[in-house]
């Protein structure tokens, strides 16, 4: 089913809709799931790794060498789930994550990047690249920085 055109064309609605901000809401909703089907069809031949999966990692390596406590890296992923140990466990599974305790509390767990898990990443970096591109190829720059300070000002809207 194409999902191009207008929002009404794309839900294939016959009746104008209720309002311009249920037009904005659905044209959102829309457009956030066109972007992640593309990208989450790029990770569907890597050996089963989740879009979500893949925001780990990428987290774990711009936290550096020292890694993350657990809890820190639900809080930065864009996808927030609560089974994010559950998340860390297959990854450490596909031996891409390392996990240590640590040794001032007990509870915390600090997970980091293993030399795979970093080599997977480098792989994907230019085909996320492509994949960038593509995606906003149709802005020009100032409409691209437009994009991003409308979205800001949406989610830093929120309550």
């Amino acid at each position: 089913m194409s999902r191009k055109g207008s929002v009404r064309e794309a839900i294939r609605q016959e009746k104008p809709l209720r309002s311009r901000r249920q037009e904005a809401f659905l044209a959102l909703l829309l457009a956030a799931e066109e972007v992640r089907a593309r990208f989450e069809r790029h990770f569907a031949t890597e050996d089963g790794l989740t879009a979500q999966q893949y925001n780990v990692l990428r987290i774990l390596r711009g936290a550096g060498a020292q890694g993350l406590p657990t809890l820190d890296i639900g809080e930065r992923m864009i996808e927030r789930t609560p089974g994010v140990t559950r998340l860390i466990d297959r990854l450490a599974k596909k031996k891409l994550v390392e996990r240590e305790r640590s040794s001032e509390d007990k509870r915390q767990v600090w997970c980091s990047l293993t030399p795979r898990g970093r080599q997977l990443l480098t792989r994907f970096d230019a085909p996320i690249d492509a994949l960038e591109d593509e995606v906003f190829g149709c802005f020009d720059p100032k409409e691209l920085r437009s994009f991003i300070e409308l979205a800001d000002k949406l989610r830093n809207h929120q309550p």
